[in-house]
């Protein structure tokens, strides 16, 4: 049996952008992809601390050591700069793996958004 468990997270960053006529997606901070081993292309759920959305959305790249969150697309209408989000990304796995599989969660400065 396959279960769902949280893969990455990326605690309390600052939405630096929303971008209504991108594409679509969340722009990120390329060394906050990296620390918290996620994926460009990769879907992850965003959750604002601000206002209770939540939406799925996928990773694109930002410029690496530039702090950028930027929510793109339909996706900017849920939130508004300076909001605080969470980005989180989840892995199905075997139960047994599961039981032993440590996420990454990273905890940057929110209001950098750069690590600590």
């Amino acid at each position: 049996m396959l279960i769902e468990i949280i893969k990455s997270k990326i605690h309390r960053v600052k939405v630096t952008n929303a971008d209504l006529n991108y594409i679509g997606s969340i722009t990120i901070d390329r060394d906050l992809i990296d620390a918290a081993d996620l994926l460009i292309g990769e879907k992850v759920q965003v959750v604002n601390v601000n206002n209770g959305e939540r939406l799925v959305t996928y990773v694109i790249e930002g410029e690496k050591g530039s702090g950028e969150v930027t929510l793109n697309g339909p996706a900017a209408r849920k939130v508004q700069k300076g909001d605080i989000v969470i980005i989180i990304s989840y892995a199905q796995m075997e139960l047994q793996e599961a039981k032993s599989f440590k996420p990454t969660m990273i905890f940057p400065d929110e209001n950098t958004n750069r690590l600590i």
